[in-house]
């Protein structure tokens, strides 16, 4: 595992809301009551396939963007690549990452930073933005996307793909997953998944449509059209044509898409036309897929779709995708992951495996100057510790759904968080600030002060997937008003919304720091606490953690690890 590294501190994501945050000379008694003080955080994590996977010179690692970073669109401006990934209701949304060699990734912003753009409000959390699209033309960039159950298909502009990005303008049309395409000619097109024309045949009978869009006024004009109805043949009732991108290759328009819906049955497909508005012929098999495969091979890489593609100066096409690393029979934790690999042109057609050719774990590198590692890590077996030493998050932080006050606050080596009546089991916006679980087997550890005032009241470390499937380690205060260390769990939507208490020790020294550690073993967690100076007490051994898994959990999301806070109504 590669040495610790501290993170890089960001701003831009955050700017706008952290007043409070950003006065980091203020005194600790201006703090409100009932606050919880964090010192650092800790996170190290490891794959045991890369044990035998090592990328030699010359090579590179997938996946490139590990842990929950689904359906990257990316693009080219001179030497420099960007790439944006869906991010659903965590708030900075929609985050950005910048290349110069396609394997080493920094995130330089978010496209959604400020509550004025987006409001998440009581959405679950796999809800909000979907598979956006990012690109640049004529000096502006662009980004659509969409926001499901919170408006509609919308557009941000900026001069830098860093931000800050407008607020979004709304397109009026319906259904997901746009993405605009300028044309040679310049002309610019919208493309997006919609509702067929008519009633639907079945389930997951969807549509791709095309409008021309007028980059002066913002607006699309002229008449829609479908591209493709259902899929590469309807008469198989393809299902969830979704995530469609345009693009030109030897005087032909491709349009390729997912198919199959995002689990184990997914798949990139592609077709082809003369001219934009079609009509289009549909490859003769799926471009990238591992439905083919195997599902009891070794380390399998699985639910491969959702690609987007880019060219290198020298003319070399590569794809962005989304796949998924289940630990055991289909059950990953760590959500949809962004992977990278070559487009080979084939008889007029793109591939990117081949039937039954595996997405590889390591491979060559794009034949490009390659740049160093990131300052914080974003493949392979790394470790990351937050001391909070600066004046802003680090960019990996995220929240639930859009803050519209600020609850948390930055000291120079402190992260506090306001205990507020706001559950994480709830559809509110809670104390909670969290990252990513970004490996099968990870560890993630806090030291926390905090001092409960009622019964009920609890701070502590959450592994968070949704509303109705997370468990926390927390110092809390029994109803019978002693201070504790508890771990509550919430597994299933009938549970209550605080989750129900599985185990609970009391703290020898109440008020004193402690710390506590969650560790992931693919499907069982541990649950540990520590007070100042002692040695480490596992509360609760082997819980499953299968509850993580998008296979019992459901939804579009991967677990975060984070800090949070509760107050109990008065």
């Amino acid at each position: 595992m590669s040495g610790t590294r501290k993170p890089r501190q960001f701003g831009a994501a955050w700017l706008g809301l952290l007043a409070l945050a950003s006065s980091t000379g203020a005194a600790h008694a201006a703090e409100p009551q009932n606050t919880a003080r964090f010192s650092h955080f800790a996170y190290e994590g490891h794959w045991p396939v890369y044990r035998g996977r090592k990328a030699g010179p010359g090579q590179y690692l997938n996946p490139i963007l590990e842990g929950f970073y689904p359906d990257p669109s990316i693009t080219r401006v001179g030497e420099d690549y960007y790439l944006v990934n869906s991010s659903f209701t965590y708030f900075p949304a929609l985050p950005i990452f910048h290349s110069r060699d396609l394997v080493s990734w920094t995130q330089i912003g978010s496209a959604v930073d400020r509550p004025s753009q987006l409001d998440f409000k009581n959405l679950g959390v796999s809800r909000g933005v979907f598979a956006p699209d990012i690109g640049f033309h004529d000096g502006t960039w662009y980004l659509v996307n969409t926001c499901v159950d919170c408006g509609e298909n919308f557009l941000l502009t900026a001069k830098s793909p860093a931000g800050p990005w407008s607020d979004p303008i709304w397109l009026g049309f319906d259904g997901i997953d746009p993405s605009l395409f300028f044309d040679t000619d310049g002309r610019a097109w919208m493309v997006n998944n919609g509702p067929p024309e008519g009633t639907p045949l079945y389930d997951g009978h969807r549509a791709i449509w095309l409008q021309q869009f007028d980059p002066k006024t913002k607006r699309l004009i002229g008449p829609r059209t479908v591209l493709v109805n259902g899929g590469t043949d309807i008469a198989t009732h393809p299902r969830w044509i979704e995530g469609p991108h345009l693009l030109r290759h030897d005087g032909m328009y491709y349009l390729i898409a997912a198919e199959g819906g995002t689990q184990d049955q997914h798949s990139e497909v592609a077709f082809r036309s003369a001219r934009i508005e079609g009509p289009y012929v549909p490859a003769p098999r799926p471009i990238l897929t591992q439905r083919d495969l195997d599902p009891k091979r070794p380390d399998p890489i699985t639910s491969a779709g959702h690609a987007d593609f880019v060219t290198t100066p020298n003319g070399d096409w590569w794809a962005s995708f989304l796949a998924t690393r289940p630990y055991t029979d289909g059950l990953y934790n760590t959500g949809r992951e962004t992977f990278l690999a070559p487009v080979r042109w084939k008889d007029g057609w793109p591939e990117i495996t081949a039937p039954g050719e595996d997405v590889k774990y390591v491979a060559d590198r794009p034949k490009l100057t390659p740049r160093p590692a990131p300052e914080i890590p974003t493949q392979g077996d790394f470790a990351v510790r937050d001391d909070f030493t600066g004046a802003r998050l680090a960019p990996y932080w995220e929240m639930l759904r859009t803050p519209h006050q600020t609850w948390w606050r930055l000291d120079p080596g402190s992260l506090s968080l306001q205990a507020r009546p706001e559950p994480l089991g709830g559809i509110g916006q809670p104390s909670f600030v969290a990252r990513r679980q970004q490996h099968a087997f990870a560890t993630a550890s806090v030291t926390v002060r905090y001092a409960p005032e009622r019964r009920g009241d609890r701070a502590g470390l959450a592994a968070f997937q949704n509303e109705s499937h997370y468990e926390l380690i927390a110092v809390a205060k029994n109803a019978d008003g002693r201070a504790v260390v508890r771990v509550e769990r919430r597994a299933d939507p009938k549970d209550p919304l605080d989750g129900v208490v599985v185990a609970s020790e009391p703290l020898d020294r109440p008020g004193e720091p402690v710390r506590l550690r969650i560790e992931a073993r693919g499907d069982r967690y541990d649950f540990a606490y520590a007070q100042a100076g002692g040695p480490w007490r596992t509360l609760v051994k082997d819980a499953d953690g299968a509850i993580f898994s998008t296979k019992v959990a459901d939804g579009f999301v991967g677990t975060m690890l984070g800090m949070y806070a509760y107050a109990a109504p008065n």
